[in-house]
């Protein structure tokens, strides 16, 4: 509801209402999340309720397995849920149109909504006619939130150009490339791109701040677990 207003907000310029409006629904995220946290948090929460905090996590994939079992069983609509997480689910339409994606989606949704009880309610959100899948919770996207809009947004989710302890050169590279990637949708150019990049590296034309990153120390010690992506 809240994110519905948000759209309408956007779609009238009213700049200060969108802001307001999301952080409206973050905060209504956050107490959502947090009351989940309260009781999944075992002995050490304020009001561990491990049976109530398995229900919620369970009936999500429930509502989550059925909604793929639904989409990938429509022939019509040829489609293949390629990611899905918590509430949400990715459904690949190959080789078809953005204005066919729009169709086909709120069909879906329609389809989705209508299968469930209410309140329980699936939303087309957006269309990426471009995307990559990374990992769980890591992925990029070339953004269309309406059939009439001209020009896509780069929606970065968990990548290292939004990653706070990720340095210059990686968030550089990556938007770089990434921006490449979906203008052109051809890889020998983004291949280019990051070879030229690297040569500014080796001919110190990239400023030294850009190889700087920050990373929470905790208890004054670093953790040898793991490794650098970069």
């Amino acid at each position: 509801m809240v994110k519905k207003s948000m759209k309408a907000a956007k779609e009238s310029n009213q700049e200060r209402l969108e802001k307001v409006l999301n952080a409206r629904q973050l905060a209504l995220k956050m107490i959502s999340n947090v009351t989940y946290g309260y009781t999944a948090a075992g002995f050490s929460g304020r009001m561990p309720c491990a049976q109530l905090a398995d229900t919620i996590v369970q009936t999500g994939r429930c509502t989550l397995e059925a909604a793929v079992r639904l989409i990938e069983g429509r022939k019509d609509w040829n489609a293949s849920v390629v990611y899905g997480d918590t509430d949400s689910v990715f459904v690949l339409l190959k080789g078809r149109s953005k204005a066919e994606a729009f169709r086909i989606g709120q069909e879906i949704a329609d389809a989705v909504t209508a299968s469930n009880p209410k309140p329980v309610t699936l939303k087309l959100e957006k269309v990426y006619m471009g995307c990559v899948l990374v990992s769980k919770k890591r992925y990029v996207g070339y953004k269309y939130e309406s059939p009439t809009q001209e020009v896509g947004v780069i929606e970065p989710k968990g990548i290292e150009t939004v990653r706070r302890d990720s340095c210059g050169v990686v968030q550089n590279a990556m938007q770089a490339s990434l921006r490449t990637l979906f203008a052109s949708c051809d890889l020998s150019k983004v291949k280019m791109g990051l070879e030229k990049y690297w040569l500014q590296i080796l001919e110190n034309r990239v400023p030294l701040k850009d190889f700087v990153f920050a990373k929470e120390v905790r208890l004054g010690t670093y953790s040898n677990r793991g490794s650098r992506e970069h």
